[in-house]
C-alpha cells in the first residue's frame, strides 16, 4: 500500500471513530417514530403488530445508513472486501445495541450472521451445486470443445461480448440464475477472443437485472408484484416497463459501446491489457479454477446439454414451488415462487443429470465426479463469504430502522414537487440500493410509498414506481455489497472490486442520463417521446466519448 493510501486510511479510520464516538453520546442513533403499520396504536385487528413488536414505535433515523458508507468507503480504500463488510457489521451492531458489549455480540451473532446464512441457504446451495457442475463441465472437456468451436464460428471480440449480451437476454429468469450460467457457458468465448474478465463480469451484470427487471415472466417480477395492491401486481410491473429507463438503456449502452470497439475509465485499462497482451485480469487475484486435466473425447453438447437441463430443471422447479401443480396458472406461479428454494431444487436434478450423463459418456469417471463436489465448493467460497456478510450488513440497516427512515424522508416531499417527484424517487432508490446492495430491499421499502404518494389512474404513479425499479437495479449496479454484483464477479471470475471499480463509470453515466430522462419524463409523461430521446443521448454521448478517448490516447490503446 502506497504512502498516500495509508494517510488516507488512517484518516478515514479517525473518521469512523469519531463519528461512533459521537453517536455514542448524541444519542440519534436510536430515535424512534410511530410505526406506520399499525398507526402508533401497536396493535393490528387486535393482535399485537409484528412491525413495531406491539410498542407502537419503531427506530428510525439516517444513522441506519452509516454502516454501510463506512463498509463500501473502506472497500473501495482498501480493495479488500472481507474485512470492510465486517467492520460495517460491527459499526452497525454497535449502534444497534446502544454501544453494549453483549449487546453488540448477539446482534452480530444472531441478527446479522446466523440470520444472513439462514436466510440465504438456498442460494448458497445453488451456488455450489453450479460451481460443481462447471467443475464436472470443465472435467469432461465440454468447456474446451465449446472454446475450440467458438474460435472457429465466432470470428471477433465484438461477436463474442454481443453472443454473450445475447444469452444473457435469454436467460431471463432469475439474476442469480443468469450470472453463475451466462459466465460459465460464455467464459472460454470471451477468453478465446481476448475480453478480459473486467468487461466479460460488466457484460454478465448489464444483462442480469436489467432484463429481470423488464421480463414479466421472472423472479423479480414476481417480487415487485407482492409489493402491489393485490390483483394490480403484474399490470403495474407491465405498464412500467416502457419507463424503466435505466434498465433499457443499460441495454442500448451494452450493445453501442461493443459495437463502437472502446472503452472508457478503469475498463479501458483492462481491455487494453487483455487485447495487446493477453492479460484478462490486469491486477488482483485470479480468481480461477486450475486446470486440472481434462477428457479428449469432450464435445460442444457436453457443456450445452447439463446446461440446458439446468434450465429446464430450475424453470419447473421455480413454478412448481409457486403452486403449479395445484391449479395455480404460469403467471401466478411466478409470483408466488420463492428462488432460494426453487433454484436448488432443480439445480439438484441438472447435477445427478450430469453426473449419470458423464459417466455413461465415459468422459469423467465416477471418482472424479465425486472429486469434482469439493473443488465446485472451493471455486464458490468467496462469492459465498461476500454474500454473507453483504446480507448481514443489510440486517444491521434493518435493526437501525432504514425503512421507516425512508418512508418518513419521501412521505414528505412538497406537492409542488409532484412533477420532480421520479427524478427524486430514482435518486432515493440509487442510494438506499447502494448503501444496503439489494434491490429488492429497496423497491419493497420504496414502492408502498410511490402507491400512497399518487392516486390510482395517475401517470405519474406508473413513472415513479419505473424510478423506483430503476433506481434499485442502478444503486445494485454500483455497490460493492450487492447481491448481483458479487454473483456477477463469480459468473465472470473475475476479482470483485475490479469488476466494482471498472463497472462504476458506465453504470453512473446511464445512471446520468436515466435521471435526466426522469425529469423529462414528470413533465411530457408519453413515453414515445422520453424513450427515443434516451436512446439517442446514450449513443451521442458514447460517440462523443470515443473521439475523446481515441484523441487522448490513440485508436489502439481505447
Amino acid at each position: 500500500m502506497s504512502k498516500t493510501k495509508k494517510i488516507v486510511l488512517a484518516v478515514v479510520a479517525v473518521a469512523i471513530v469519531a463519528l461512533l464516538v459521537f453517536a455514542a453520546f448524541n444519542g440519534g442513533h436510536l430515535a424512534t417514530e410511530a410505526c406506520v403499520d399499525c398507526g402508533g396504536a401497536g396493535l393490528v385487528e387486535e393482535a399485537a403488530c409484528e412491525t413495531c413488536g406491539g410498542e407502537g414505535k419503531v427506530t428510525a433515523s439516517w444513522w441506519a445508513l452509516v454502516p454501510p458508507v463506512i463498509a463500501i468507503g473502506l472497500a473501495l480504500i482498501t480493495k479488500e472486501v472481507y474485512s470492510s463488510l465486517f467492520i460495517g457489521i460491527v459499526a452497525g451492531a454497535l449502534l444497534g445495541s446502544n454501544f453494549n458489549f453483549t449487546g453488540t455480540m448477539d446482534l452480530i451473532t444472531n441478527d446479522a450472521l446466523i440470520s444472513a446464512v439462514s436466510g440465504t441457504a438456498g442460494i448458497f446451495i445453488f451456488l455450489v451445486v453450479l460451481g460443481v457442475i462447471v467443475a464436472l463441465i470443465n472435467k469432461s472437456g465440454g468447456s474446451a470443445a465449446f472454446g475450440r468451436w467458438a474460435e472457429k464460428n465466432i470470428k471477433s471480440r465484438v461477436g463474442a461480448m454481443l453472443a454473450t449480451f445475447v444469452l444473457g437476454v435469454l436467460i431471463f429468469i432469475d439474476d442469480y440464475f443468469n450470472c453463475l450460467t451466462v459466465g460459465s457457458v460464455m467464459r472460454p468465448v470471451t477468453d478465446s477472443k481476448k475480453v478480459s474478465r473486467a468487461k466479460l463480469s460488466y457484460l454478465i451484470d448489464a444483462t442480469a437485472a436489467p432484463i429481470c427487471m423488464i421480463a414479466p415472466i421472472s423472479s423479480w417480477a414476481a417480487a415487485v408484484s407482492s409489493y402491489a395492491p393485490e390483483g394490480e401486481g403484474l399490470k403495474l410491473f407491465i405498464s412500467a416497463i416502457p419507463y424503466n429507463f435505466y434498465s433499457l438503456l443499460t441495454l442500448v449502452f451494452v450493445v453501442a459501446i461493443s459495437v463502437m470497439k472502446f472503452d472508457y475509465g478503469p475498463m479501458r485499462i483492462h481491455e487494453v491489457n487483455a487485447k495487446l497482451k493477453g492479460d484478462l485480469y490486469t491486477s488482483g487475484d485470479k480468481a480461477e479454477v486450475a486446470d486440472e486435466g481434462h477428457s479428449e473425447k469432450g464435445r460442444v453438447l457436453d457443456l450445452i446439454l447439463p446446461i440446458l437441463v439446468l434450465i429446464v430443471a430450475c424453470v419447473f422447479a421455480l413454478v412448481y414451488n409457486g403452486g403449479i401443480l395445484e391449479g395455480a396458472n404460469f403467471i401466478d406461479a411466478f409470483s408466488n415462487t420463492d428462488a432460494t428454494v426453487g433454484l436448488p431444487w432443480g439445480s439438484i436434478i441438472a447435477l445427478v443429470f450430469a453426473i449419470a450423463y458423464f459417466c455413461i459418456r465415459k468422459v469423467v469417471t465416477f471418482k472424479e465426479a465425486m472429486e469434482a463436489i469439493p473443488k465446485g465448493f472451493i471455486a464458490m467460497v468467496p462469492a459465498i463469504l461476500i454474500l454473507t456478510f453483504a446480507t448481514a450488513l443489510k440486517n444491521m440497516t434493518g435493526v437501525l430502522g432504514a425503512q421507516p427512515f425512508v418512508n418518513s424522508v419521501m412521505t414528505n416531499v412538497p406537492e409542488s414537487f409532484a412533477s420532480f417527484i421520479p427524478a427524486i424517487v430514482f435518486l432515493v432508490a440509487c442510494f438506499i440500493s447502494f448503501a444496503t446492495g439489494t434491490s429488492w430491499g429497496t423497491f419493497g421499502i420504496l414502492i408502498p410509498i410511490v402507491m400512497t404518494i399518487f392516486e390510482a389512474g395517475d401517470p405519474l404513479q406508473i413513472i415513479a414506481m419505473s424510478a423506483c425499479l430503476a433506481g434499485s437495479v442502478c444503486g445494485d449496479h454500483c455497490s460493492p455489497i450487492s447481491d448481483t454484483t458479487i454473483m456477477s464477479s463469480a459468473g465472470g471470475q473475475c476479482n470483485h472490486l475490479n469488476h466494482v471499480s471498472t463497472q462504476l463509470p458506465y453504470a453512473i453515466s446511464v445512471a446520468a442520463i436515466s435521471l435526466v430522462m426522469y425529469i423529462l419524463a414528470g413533465f411530457v409523461k408519453n413515453v414515445v417521446i422520453v424513450l427515443p430521446v434516451g436512446i439517442a443521448v446514450t449513443v451521442v454521448f458514447l460517440f462523443l466519448m470515443k473521439l475523446i478517448m481515441v484523441k487522448k490516447y490513440g485508436k489502439e490503446n481505447v
